[in-house]
């Protein structure tokens, strides 16, 4: 399993780090981080014990929340390499929003498994972009998703 070093949520500004899913500074939240694997992104969460939808297998929403941070953590790392930094590198990282989410439910996904969601990054407009996510439990293909991810205003555009 691939380990994250430095997200880029890790390098959110704090005025935009509170995000239930991805911020690292709440406190209740699920702290989801997004880093690079070649040239898809991804990120790596381990469900808790208060995710699960029935005995033995997680909650619809969780897996939404998944690939929707990890969507817009996908849109800011690619911009932020495109104006020249990587996670890490003292740059505050650009921020977006959901523009809009959509999930397919391949199958039921399993608890006790660590969740993988890898994505790949499409630009379709200089402030929007399109990424498709693959959601796996263990090895299992569980979940499919897109975000369109828009940058929020008054933030890092170079």
């Amino acid at each position: 399993m691939v380990k994250i070093k430095h997200a880029i949520q890790d390098d959110y500004p704090d005025d935009y780090a509170w995000c239930y899913g991805c911020g690292r500074l709440n406190e209740t939240g699920l702290h989801l981080r997004t880093g690079w694997d070649g040239d898809q992104t991804v990120t790596i969460y381990e469900p808790r014990e208060e995710h699960k939808a029935i005995p033995g297998f997680i909650y619809g929403g969780l897996i939404a929340s998944l690939v929707d941070c990890h969507g817009t953590g996908s849109a800011a790392l690619t911009l932020h390499r495109k104006n020249g930094h990587e996670p890490g590198d003292g740059v505050d990282a650009p921020r977006f929003v959901t523009a809009s989410l959509h999930v397919d439910y391949l199958k039921p996904t399993p608890k006790d498994v660590p969740l993988k969601a890898v994505g790949t990054v499409e630009e379709i407009h200089p402030k929007k972009f399109k990424v498709s996510i693959d959601v796996f439990a263990g090895d299992t293909l569980t979940a499919k998703g897109e975000v369109v991810a828009a940058v929020m205003p008054n933030t890092f555009i170079s």
